[in-house]
């Protein structure tokens, strides 16, 4: 019982990864109507940049502080200097432009700190509490708590501030939106860069656990992509219970069920999203889509 408790609360805190990540995509796609396949790689340059300051001698804390508004700074630069440029009705066009930005960070990151992992270094204190005999590491709290705090502070933002009303209209009918006076392209800069610093948590939490190198955050992306459709892409409560469920179910496929083992137990979250999508395509959370016809 034990063991499957322990299971459970590193499920739950990997999970946590995917769902910091998700819920970056998630905002993307809620504020803009983009799908950013590009957003682990630019949550990959942002812990590249906070290990590169710790490692001048930067108290990790600051490091993270800087790195999260690089992001911010960083995602609203990308939409305003090259998202914006392409129309939002060209969704190929979209795909492939995001795709692009994927693999020119990724090259980016390898020609600036080279191929080797490297370690991150702890975020939290490396104690282990025993709780009714089940051992859980305050890593592992520490990131939920983490997750926990950016899903409250992005739905109180989204659903009870004027910003956040501004922000969802923009989504629902730009041409509206910007008719009742509401600074569309704002909206997108804003909603970008949100997102961009909220991925590069993601990075940050993922970091002490998987090293730091070029490609890190490849399959972190795919579990988040695997969480916003679970979820529904238009949920950010979807996006982490979906990411919570990917988490814990693949750690527990990997430990119960001898064939799948760490190197197919991706199969096992992957099982579930297809027999979900089926019965419900627009996910655990999602909005039905209504059509007039």
């Amino acid at each position: 019982m034990e063991l499957f408790l322990e299971q459970v609360v590193d499920g739950l805190a990997m999970g946590g990864v995917y769902g910091s990540l998700a819920l970056g995509m998630v905002l993307i796609f809620r504020t803009t109507g983009i799908l950013n396949f590009a957003q682990g790689e630019m949550a990959l340059v942002v812990a590249f940049v906070v290990w590169q300051l710790n490692h001048w001698g930067v108290p990790l804390l600051v490091a993270i502080v800087g790195g999260i508004v690089l992001a911010f700074v960083g995602g609203a630069l990308i939409e305003f200097t090259v998202i914006r440029r392409l129309s939002k009705d060209n969704e190929w066009g979209m795909v492939i432009l995001t795709f692009g930005l994927f693999l020119f960070l990724s090259n980016l990151t390898g020609f600036v700190w080279g191929y080797l992992p490297v370690s991150f270094g702890d975020i939290f204190p490396a104690d282990v509490l025993s709780v009714f005999g089940v051992s859980v590491t305050l890593g592992s709290l520490g990131t939920m708590l983490v997750v926990l705090i950016e899903i409250g502070v992005l739905t109180f933002v989204l659903h009870r501030t004027k910003l956040g009303l501004a922000m969802r209209a923009t989504v629902s009918n730009r041409t509206s939106a910007g008719l009742v006076g509401i600074n569309v392209r704002r909206m997108s800069v804003l909603g970008w860069g949100i997102a961009s610093s909220i991925g590069a948590i993601a990075a940050i939490l993922a970091a002490p656990t998987l090293y730091i190198e070029p490609g890190m955050m490849f399959s972190v992306l795919l579990y988040a992509l695997a969480a916003a459709a679970l979820g529904g892409f238009d949920s950010l409560l979807g996006a982490v219970v979906a990411s919570l469920i990917i988490g814990v179910s693949e750690n527990l496929a990997a430990t119960y069920i001898p064939w799948i083992g760490s190197e197919l137990k991706i199969a096992v979250p992957l099982a579930i999203i297809f027999a979900v999508l089926v019965l419900k395509p627009s996910g655990l959370f999602g909005s039905e889509e209504a059509v007039r016809v």
